[in-house]
């Protein structure tokens, strides 16, 4: 069993370079893809992507918001999944507390595109694998 499930699967997330998430679409089945690293994240509760705001995820999210993130480190060959729900924020607060220097190239408009988003996901509990064991825990 971990002994800090925080400090443990919060150093793994903080050493990818990708992140997996998942939504659900219109006939039930779970779509996956790769994203960049989240943003911002409080423990392993809360976790601040960027998007768009006309994407297929943030339509299936607004439609479904139950949702998952996989995050994998292949060298060691350990994975965590959460699992809990994606919030599509469109607020201008956590807009700019998500903004970084660059953005424009994705956001032409800036920080007040219409096309840029915040995906917020909440995680409920997890399943943590690690030298040929996996256990799973609860997200107070």
């Amino acid at each position: 069993m971990m002994r800090d499930p925080a400090q443990t699967i919060g150093n793994l997330i903080d050493h990818q370079s990708v992140s997996i998430i998942s939504s659900i679409d219109s006939e039930g089945f779970p779509n996956t893809k790769a994203m960049l690293p989240p943003r911002k994240r409080e423990g392993i509760k809360t976790f601040w992507f960027t998007t768009n705001t006309s994407s297929m995820r943030v339509a299936q999210y607004r439609a479904n918001p139950n949702a998952c993130l996989y995050f994998f480190d292949k060298r060691f060959f350990r994975g965590v999944m959460l699992k809990g729900t994606m919030d599509v924020m469109e607020d201008a607060a956590t807009k700019e507390m998500i903004w970084q220097e660059g953005d424009t190239l994705y956001y032409a408009e800036g920080v007040t595109d219409p096309d840029y988003c915040v995906l917020k996901f909440t995680a409920r509990s997890g399943r943590y694998y690690a030298n040929f064991h996996s256990e799973r825990f609860e997200i107070a």
